[in-house]
């Protein structure tokens, strides 16, 4: 990302700043004392582009991703993505979760490349980086017209998300899946309360998320589950893992996929820090666990794997590598046996 462009107003204060950060009159800077978005700071930045290109060394499935937006309000201690914001000179720590920043211009532009001959039509994830549906999202409805753009020119594309936000655009969703295959995933790591409310707590409680879950399955969309991050020593009892699937499973959801925590630069000081404060015990504990970089040994994430993949059989939603999606039947007189498809998401 590049931050000369222009805004698509001038800024009226904290200028100085924000030019040192982004490169003169590149962004707008709000901040707001409601009690939705007290403390945070919108950085509203007008993209060059929006569809990026994931490094082939990456571990992810997909090649191209769209992020709206940098920075996340959902404050999950855990979260990969705070290094990013050490490439804008912005804090890790609390500056990830209250400084955010908002491509305004995300829809026009992604509108412009699908319509690109250099484009042909490839999938493209959201909310892989970032949550698309954070809080942010209700001021900005960046999402609407990313999904419009993306249904008009039938373009493949997966969301995953914790926010509950995403069923306003469930007829928009619901559209796009008639045309093209759509993916959806809900994160929902655990169902433990205090564990919620101290490692995520500016996210949906996860019941509010299984009930996105509920509502997109019944609405036709498949969705699936990311059971991340299943988090060592404090959320990985048999019995915690058991609780998580068997809720996981009363959601309706097509899979669960879980996903262990791991701790990258940025995210790992943030956490540890976290950790020091909240479970001083466990300090020297992930000291061992993660002593040879940012990921669990193997061993221990296969043993996690093996026994959510048991635990998924047992209550009726089988083992799975991937999220599944369906498309939404045509609403044309079609062969009802031949509507549905099946997209790997993740």
């Amino acid at each position: 990302m590049r931050w000369e462009n222009l805004t698509d107003e001038p800024a009226d204060h904290g200028r100085a700043r924000d030019a040192a950060l982004f490169g003169a009159e590149a962004v707008v800077s709000r901040t707001f004392d409601t009690p939705e978005f007290a403390g945070v700071t919108f950085h509203e930045i007008r993209a060059r582009s929006i569809v990026n290109r994931v490094p082939g060394a990456s571990r992810m499935p997909f090649e191209w991703t769209v992020n709206p937006y940098r920075g996340c309000t959902h404050a999950c201690v855990y979260c990969f993505a705070r290094n990013t914001h050490r490439y804008l000179d912005l804090d890790t720590g609390l500056g990830f979760d209250s400084q955010i920043v908002v491509k305004v211009n995300a829809p026009r532009l992604l509108r412009h490349h699908l319509a690109s001959r250099r484009w042909h039509g490839e999938h493209i994830a959201m909310g892989t980086n970032v949550d698309c549906y954070q809080r942010a999202e209700g001021r900005y409805r960046l999402m609407p017209g990313i999904i419009e753009a993306l249904r008009d020119h039938a373009n493949p594309f997966s969301i995953l998300t914790k926010g509950t936000l995403i069923l306003r655009d469930l007829p928009l969703l619901r559209q796009a899946a008639e045309v093209t295959d759509v993916g959806i995933s809900v994160s929902v790591g655990f169902v433990d309360q205090e564990l919620w409310r101290t490692v995520e707590p500016g996210t949906p409680a996860p019941e509010r998320r299984l009930d996105v879950v509920r509502a997109l399955t019944d609405a036709g969309i498949g969705c699936g589950v990311l059971m991340a991050p299943v988090i060592p020593f404090l959320g990985d009892h048999p019995d915690q893992l058991r609780a998580t699937v068997r809720a996981i499973a009363r959601a309706g959801a097509t899979s669960v996929t879980p996903l262990v925590l791991h701790l990258r630069p940025g995210a790992r000081e943030w956490f540890m820090g976290w950790l020091a404060q909240h479970h001083p015990h466990l300090v020297r504990r992930y000291e061992r666990l993660y002593a040879e970089g940012a990921y669990a040994p193997k061993w221990y994430q296969r043993r996690v794997t093996r026994q959510v993949h048991e635990l998924a059989e047992e209550f009726g939603i089988g083992p799975s590598r991937a999220a599944v999606a369906r498309r939404v039947p045509v609403r044309e007189e079609e062969p009802a046996a031949e509507a549905p498809t099946q997209l790997t998401l993740l």
